[in-house]
């Protein structure tokens, strides 16, 4: 049940989003509102959303986070948390990335997907997922929390976008029959040096996984994963935080490499 009535929810969206905007951090929100639950996050989410919407920005995917079960039972949670993408979060490849618009980010390397099917829960399985996934390829995503010091709880996290920012992809894209994605393998260098490691497995044991969860997740809105929608479906690393001056380049096993410099 929400506890916040819809004037709280929309000036909170308002004061976190400005916070995005305009590159400044903020305290967590729970501070002032303790007792707001996990519908009234999402409901400033999605009001951030139709904000950006409104203002003619462009949902160009959606994205998942908090999938892996270490961080889970860290946090003390039982599901990962998703959130979405709009079209001037995407950075091309080899591209820049202006520090000077965001606030402390930190970049995690990804798989993602495009699906060729509608997906719906609740229900949707690892199966459904990968019979209706058109083609896979490699991502970046850097995230910045606009939560002072990268200090939040996971209500504040999920209203505040799960901290998206910015989002890389390039290298190959194959089809789904063309990849494992349970045991791809990835590795992160920064400025020439391999800071991180990791394989697919790390998202909730294998990223169809992930999308699965979402579908379920999105039904108890009465929501669904349209075809051909991108999906980014959680750091198979963890976040490596990044200033200025710093190139990135993130190899992926059969699908190439994804490239940036922040600026």
């Amino acid at each position: 049940m929400s506890t916040l009535s819809r004037s709280t929810i929309n000036e909170l969206a308002e004061h976190l989003e400005n916070a995005e905007l305009q590159a400044h951090d903020v305290k967590k929100i729970t501070d002032d509102y303790p007792d707001m639950d996990w519908e009234d996050a999402y409901d400033i989410q999605w009001e951030i959303r139709r904000r950006k919407e409104a203002r003619g920005n462009r949902v160009v995917g959606l994205k998942m986070g908090l999938t892996s079960y270490a961080k889970m039972k860290q946090m003390g949670v039982e599901n990962p948390v998703y959130a979405f993408l709009v079209d001037y979060f995407n950075v091309p490849d080899a591209g820049t990335v202006k520090v000077s618009e965001l606030i402390h980010p930190k970049v995690e390397a990804e798989i993602a997907i495009i699906t060729n099917k509608e997906l719906k829960g609740p229900g949707c399985s690892v199966a459904d997922v990968l019979a209706a996934t058109e083609s896979v390829l490699p991502a970046v995503e850097v995230i910045d929390s606009r939560y002072e010091n990268f200090r939040f709880d996971l209500k504040s996290v999920i209203a505040d976008n799960a901290s998206s920012a910015r989002f890389v992809t390039g290298g190959n894209v194959k089809r789904a029959d063309q990849v494992d994605m349970k045991t791809l393998g990835v590795v992160m260098e920064i400025n020439g040096k391999v800071v991180t490691t990791g394989a697919g497995a790390a998202v909730l044991g294998h990223p169809a996984a992930s999308v699965a969860m979402l579908a379920n997740m999105l039904a108890e809105r009465g929501e669904v994963i349209p075809a051909g929608t991108f999906i980014m479906t959680g750091g198979i690393t963890e976040a490596i935080a990044v200033k200025a001056g710093d190139s990135v380049c993130v190899r992926y096993q059969d699908l190439g490499t994804v490239s940036m410099t922040f600026v």
